[in-house]
């Protein structure tokens, strides 16, 4: 393993060599130890035994409960009560319980469930390995369901179609072992994260089928060339967004049936989106009849025992990472999306919270001392390594991007190398410092300075998802940044014909803050729903505190459709941004050009482009100098053009040569205020 490669890349880690060397050796044995043929995709196949399997008349049902007494499969069949006749047996040591099973006896959307007793309790549970869970909409009690059509879904597009936009043509591109494509130039990470039950503007939960019918023309007709779902996985409460998940291996189907999802992918893959879906292996719901929570009597089965096993924050459940059983359980579960539904890519939640004991609660992250302190979880890290090794052995060009805020040295950096071996992390800090921007200081107090330091402050050799704004900065008692800006005169005062000076800011500055963080603040880019034409208000669920509304939960595409609104025009924006500049995301950090606190004036380049930006609130300049090299540079992006609804204060074809002035070259713009021109040089 390369820790010399990962010191190189940060000289800072030397004095944490043995730190390191420990990490990678625990890494090695623990690999060597589940997987001692170096076969670690084998062992990721618990769903293959356990569970419920069909082999001609026969179905066999395999369970891992070492503190069961005794073993019950109960369901429509038998009346859902405890029968000799459905009665598991203990088959080994180990505590795995097997049945047998005529397999009309489980047929298609049968229910069913498990009672199991243990000493000094008992009690009904659902399968960890339950592939689909059902919510009665009465009792509102879930319950695991036979999911085995006649029909079998067939794939047509299993891995992402080559003449797609998610890479274009071109001839830098090569192709991946999955018959995707995979691209060292011209094929930026653009993501869209979607909630499916948000999806729809009615007032009710959004269906798959209307997501692939609605949502995902939206996100092709925008350049995006990835889609990123929440709340995949079951969840018994619809309002945590996905995030208490319950049942690992079943699709939620308050959004419709796994052939619908499948129809969903394939659409995705045919129109070259990648499929990345929120993982969530932090932590699980400490609900006992849904999730895995006491289910054979004990809270350490799959968790850490006492309150070790307790997140004192989401209240919910931690896994023990160092437990043989727990690696095979959630290396599997990657395994099982990645092969049942094609998925592209996993966005893992919560890594922060694994990999420190802490769980980086109030923590401010400015020392590597903390990095490689007793607080950091070994065994989380582990996992987190063997994850990645596995699923990009599995699957090449496989995305894997890491939800941490600490700056974990090495996140994104490859296993091999002896870093821990995503693709991405999260530019978590992004968000944060534009609504702290925003919500503390007036705009004639923006230092530009440190606006430049926020957006390039990153791991040099670490790849970054950069973000002004997720689902998490709309949540009830927040705002997205189009109403943190214009707030409540967005309800009357967005007609084209209706100028007001708060719209008119909120418009502007809404552009310039999506495209200063797309074209320097990392090497891909995420937007939520909606979010790209300014979608206004908060996202709250439905919930007793809002009378079971859905009103906040949910997309008004309808006003970007409207042609007499200016949502129209954020979201022409919004593609014209993504069409224009995404070149700049293939490149390293972007080169400071100009860079003028008082004037609130910055300029730089990335990509082949040149970004020239007025952030002053008044003031307009004439003939600004800036210095370039020599040519002739060609306007191709004006965040001023009325297409965008701004003034038009800049022609809409403009090409500039530069002037000579001894040996240097210098460029003369018109830099209106708030306004960002974007020039190539031909």
């Amino acid at each position: 393993m390369g820790i010399p490669d990962l010191i190189a890349a940060d000289p800072y880690l030397e004095p944490f060599r043995s730190s390191l060397e420990y990490r990678v050796e625990n890494f090695k044995n623990i690999e060597k130890k589940i997987a001692p043929e170096g076969d670690l995709s084998g062992f990721a196949e618990a769903h293959l035994y356990y569970g419920i399997h069909k082999k001609g008349k026969t179905a066999v049902l395999r369970e891992w409960a070492p503190n069961a007494s005794e073993f019950y499969l109960i369901g429509d069949f038998s009346g859902w009560k405890i029968s000799d006749d459905f009665s598991f047996r203990k088959i080994n040591d180990k505590g795995d319980w097997e049945l047998e099973v005529d397999s009309t006896v489980l047929k298609h959307e049968t229910l069913y469930k498990y009672y199991l007793k243990w000493p000094g309790g008992e009690g009904e549970r659902i399968s960890p390995y339950a592939v689909r869970v059902v919510q009665d909409e009465n009792s509102h009690i879930f319950t695991s369901q036979i999911w085995d059509p006649e029909k079998k879904y067939k794939w047509k597009y299993p891995s992402v179609k080559e003449d797609g936009i998610s890479c274009g043509k071109s001839k830098n591109s090569k192709k991946s072992s999955d018959g995707g494509k995979k691209s060292e130039k011209g094929c930026p990470l653009i993501i869209y994260e979607a909630h499916v039950g948000m999806g729809t503007e009615n007032y009710r939960v959004g269906s798959f089928s209307e997501f692939e019918e609605k949502v995902l023309p939206e996100i092709i007709s925008g350049g995006y060339n990835a889609v990123q779902f929440m709340a995949l996985m079951e969840h018994p409460y619809y309002g945590s967004f996905g995030y208490q998940v319950s049942n690992f291996f079943a699709l939620s189907s308050r959004f419709g049936t796994p052939e619908e999802f499948m129809s969903l992918v394939d659409s995705c893959h045919e129109k070259g989106v990648r499929v990345i879906m929120d993982l969530i292996h932090s932590h699980s719901v400490k609900n006992k009849n849904e999730g895995l929570s006491n289910f054979d009597g004990t809270s350490y089965q799959y968790f850490h025992e006492g309150s070790k096993g307790d997140h004192p924050a989401w209240d919910s459940k931690l896994f023990n990472y160092g437990k043989t059983e727990v690696l095979h359980f959630l290396l599997s579960n990657c395994r099982f999306w990645l092969d049942e539904y094609k998925i592209d890519g996993f966005r893992f939640d919560g890594v922060t919270s694994m990999i420190y004991h802490n769980h980086g609660l109030e923590s401010s992250f400015t020392s590597y001392d903390y990095y490689f302190s007793d607080n950091s979880d070994i065994e989380a890290l582990t996992y987190l390594a063997l994850a990645n090794s596995l699923l990009h052995s599995i699957k090449p060009g496989f995305i894997t991007i890491a939800e941490d805020m600490s700056g974990y040295p090495g996140m994104a950096y490859p296993v091999e190398k002896g870093g821990i071996g995503f693709d991405y992390r999260l530019g978590m800090g992004i968000p944060d410092f534009w609504i702290k921007l925003i919500k503390e200081k007036r705009d004639e107090e923006w230092n530009i300075e440190e606006i430049w330091h926020q957006l390039s402050n990153r791991r040099w050799n670490e790849k970054n998802i950069a973000y002004s704004e997720s689902h998490d900065q709309a949540l009830v008692g927040d705002k997205t940044i189009a109403f943190r800006l214009m707030d409540s005169e967005m309800y009357d005062h967005m007609l084209l014909d209706d100028d007001t000076p708060v719209i008119s800011r909120g418009i502007a500055l809404h552009k310039l803050i999506r495209l200063l963080t797309f074209s320097c603040a990392g090497n891909g880019y995420m937007n939520f729903m909606g979010n790209e034409f300014g979608h206004p208000e908060w996202i709250d669920f439905p919930r007793e505190g809002n009378s079971w509304s859905y009103h906040y939960a949910r997309r008004q595409w309808s006003l970007a459709e409207n042609k007499n609104l200016k949502y129209l025009k954020l979201l022409n924006f919004d593609r014209a941004m993504i069409k224009n500049c995404k070149s700049s995301l293939d490149s390293g950090f972007a080169d400071l050009l100009h860079i003028h606190n008082r004037d609130h004036v910055l300029a730089y380049s990335r990509g082949g482009l040149f970004y020239f930006i007025n952030l002053d609130p008044v003031n307009s300049y004439v003939d600004y100098s800036f210095k370039v090299q020599k040519g002739l540079y060609s306007l191709i992006l004006n965040s001023d053009s009325d297409d965008f609804g701004g003034y038009s204060r800049i022609p809409a074809s403009l090409e500039i040569d530069t002037e000579q002035r001894g040996n240097e070259y210098y460029l003369s713009l018109y830099l209106p205020a708030r306004t960002a021109l974007v020039f190539i040089k031909k």
